[in-house]
């Protein structure tokens, strides 16, 4: 697989009456062509910071600076809002958390999923609706001419979801940047969703980065992970290797929060995370995931704490040694 997107020490900054919210720090990615890397963790980590910052849709207040985000060996961090918003929607298209928000309530379904069309393709209205007709079809949308005509209120979660994907689709893109997807969703619908995102992405042969706090939504979408803490990564790997073989004490203790994976058996007790995300303000100093480790020691909340090679696809933000770290996965709860 070739490389389609790289990013280099990505930050996002929000100026604050008490300070900078840092909310994204140092953050490299990569994808290739064809695959799905997920990037999870709890609510406030700067997962969706992260995915608006490389459409450039941040707040207003907020400020990214990074080395290097490259598209397809285009640099994005100094493109103009005029070719930005020209590869949005035409090579890179968005999926985001809420449908109801991202919807236009006052333009029919087919309107808004032409609209991208015409705004990058040519060949006219009719051409447009020919693209929606098929992409509604193929996303599972029943009766797909008389949904062309309704507005976001006359349909269901699922199906304005399905919309969404298939308005992500209409101009083939090559990588699909999904915000928690199937967060507004039941659980049935939230299955029905997610598979059929994987069966497009693998029919199309799309790069996919999802959006995630739900790690049984990983272990069947991802072929790589990133897991983020406090606007950081702490962890990146395959998925079987952070299935496997988690190491850092975040990437543990979200493990054991599943039943039956490295957790509680049938009715025992879930894992837990004790505290809370920090705010970030200002420096940090140390490892921000100090007050709630387990394992921690004083060098721990001295100096800033790189990430290191365990494999070479596999890397976590710790000063304890694989070994160590590996130790502590088969035997939760005991020090080093």
């Amino acid at each position: 697989m070739s490389l389609l997107l790289e990013v280099e020490d990505l930050h996002v900054e929000i100026p604050l009456t008490g300070g900078r919210l840092q909310a994204v720090r140092g953050i490299d990615l990569a994808v290739d062509r064809g695959e799905v890397l997920c990037i999870v963790g709890e609510s406030g980590c700067g997962k969706s910071m992260t995915s608006l910052a490389l459409m450039s849709l941040l707040p207003a207040r907020a400020r990214r600076r990074a080395a290097a985000i490259r598209f397809e060996g285009l640099e994005l961090t100094g493109l103009s809002k005029r070719r930005m918003s020209e590869l949005r929607g035409d090579r890179v298209g968005m999926i985001f958390q809420e449908p109801t928000t991202s919807l236009n309530p006052v333009l029919t379904i087919g309107e808004q999923l032409e609209e991208v069309w015409l705004r990058h393709r040519r060949g006219g209205r009719a051409a447009a609706r020919a693209r929606a007709l098929e992409l509604l079809d193929k996303v599972g949308i029943p009766s797909p001419r008389q949904r062309l005509r309704q507005y976001p209120h006359q349909l269901s979660g699922g199906l304005r979801q399905r919309v969404m994907i298939a308005m992500a689709l209409m101009c083939g893109p090559d990588l699909i940047i999904a915000d928690e997807p199937t967060t507004a969703l039941d659980v049935t619908i939230q299955a029905q969703v997610l598979l059929l995102l994987k069966r497009l992405q693998r029919e199309l042969g799309m790069a996919m980065i999802l959006i995630t706090h739900d790690l049984g939504v990983v272990a069947r979408m991802a072929d790589r992970v990133l897991v983020m803490y406090a606007g950081q990564v702490v962890e990146t790997g395959t998925v079987r290797e952070i299935f496997s073989n988690p190491l850092h004490p975040y990437t543990q203790g979200l493990l054991r929060c599943l039943p039956g994976q490295g957790g509680a058996a049938a009715g025992g007790r879930l894992g837990t995370i004790g505290g809370t995300v920090p705010v970030i303000l200002g420096e940090l100093a140390g490892c921000a995931f100090a007050a709630r480790c387990p394992y921690v020691f004083d060098a721990c909340r001295a100096a800033a704490v790189p990430l290191v090679d365990a494999a070479p696809l596999h890397r976590y933000r710790c000063l304890l040694p694989v070994e160590q770290l590996r130790r502590v996965a088969l035997s939760p709860g005991q020090a080093p």
